[in-house]
């Protein structure tokens, strides 16, 4: 054998997926899929009867859980198709910098600097007035295929 050593560069994170296959026919409305790369929630579900030599196809209508946006897929119903693994988790809200990150604590007392303040008008306005009125906040962040979003906030009370 050779007395080289291999050095392997390695650009993978933990090897967890950030999507698991499921048969199109079992994804139900409030479901969730991959449409064109992007995780959205299912709003319709319809399926048409088979051909003269085809298989049963399912018609989605779906929105993009980060940006809003409607997708619409149709699949044979016997194949799989990608389903986001989707993640909500709970921070609380310590501080809002200048330049529209927040600073959150996570459950084993760290911060998470990384997040921007949310795009919809309404939870941004809500975040901002309960932050400058001194309440604590709670804002809940939704997380798949590596994207994060503020999506709820919770006021637990002043501080």
């Amino acid at each position: 054998m050779s007395d080289e050593e291999h050095h392997f560069e390695s650009k993978a994170d933990a090897g967890a997926s950030k999507t698991y296959p499921q048969q199109a026919g079992t994804i139900r409305k409030n479901g969730y899929i991959v449409i064109k790369g992007r995780p959205c929630k299912v709003v319709e579900v319809s399926t048409s009867k088979t051909g003269k030599h085809g298989h049963a196809k399912c018609h989605f209508v779906a929105i993009d859980i980060f940006n809003q946006k409607k997708l619409e897929d149709i699949v044979p119903s016997s194949h799989n198709c990608d389903v986001p693994h989707v993640n909500r988790t709970d921070y609380q809200l310590i501080d809002i910098s200048e330049d529209g990150f927040l600073s959150l604590l996570t459950e084993n007392g760290s911060t998470k600097d990384d997040l921007r303040l949310p795009t919809d008008d309404n939870l941004l306005a809500q975040i901002k007035d309960g932050f400058a009125e001194g309440k604590d906040l709670v804002v809940t962040v939704m997380s798949a295929m590596g994207e994060e979003q503020i999506c709820a906030l919770k006021d637990i009370g002043p501080k």
